[in-house]
């Protein structure tokens, strides 16, 4: 058991830094293009690069943004359909949906190595900006890395195991807090 809750402790971290990560590639790609933006403003001419360095960040955004989904359980599910299931094949369902994720995540590893150890272009930003492509192929094994450790979590994954009703009153007992909090906030003021 201590392998599994230090492998959902790394599952955490990676997801928190991923999280991060494409913040950071948002926030980058806005800075390129304001400050192409800036400049077109200033001189009336466009910078070339801009836009071209901008989108290098997609991929990144993309696909590490897909593992962030999977961690928070915002992937589609055929909730309704598994729900009508007997309970004992909701279990085989929801074993097949890992299965495959798994699978999904072993292909991505398997075929972004080869294409990453492919990518031997180089992408021209502009005559002075030129970035490998490896910069971009790398997104698709880490991403399948990234997708099977976060599998550690096994059914918390899958959205038909949480339970509705206590996510429910989780959030209308820390609304009825809130509610309270304002409540003794106004006796106080005269």
């Amino acid at each position: 058991m201590a392998i599994l809750a230090t492998a959902r402790r790394l599952s955490d971290v990676v997801n928190t830094a991923c999280t991060v990560l494409c913040v950071g590639c948002v926030l980058g790609m806005l800075a390129i293009s304001f400050v192409g933006f800036l400049y077109t403003l200033v001189t009336g001419s466009a910078l070339s690069w801009t836009y071209s360095l901008a989108r290098l960040f997609l991929p990144w955004i993309g696909l590490i943004s897909i593992t962030i989904a999977l961690r928070s359980g915002e992937h589609v599910a055929m909730t309704l359909l598994v729900r009508l299931l007997p309970a004992p094949l909701v279990k085989v369902a929801a074993i097949a949906s890992l299965a495959v994720m798994a699978f999904f995540a072993l292909l991505m590893i398997w075929y972004g190595w080869g294409y990453f150890l492919n990518a031997t272009q180089v992408y021209m930003v502009s005559d002075n900006i030129q970035i490998s492509y490896h910069w971009t192929a790398v997104t698709v094994p880490l991403t399948g890395l990234i997708f099977l450790l976060h599998l550690v979590y096994g059914f918390e994954l899958l959205e038909h195991f949480s339970d509705e009703n206590a996510l429910i009153d989780e959030a209308l007992g820390d609304a009825g807090t809130d509610a309270a909090e304002l409540k003794s906030n106004r006796e106080v003021r005269p």
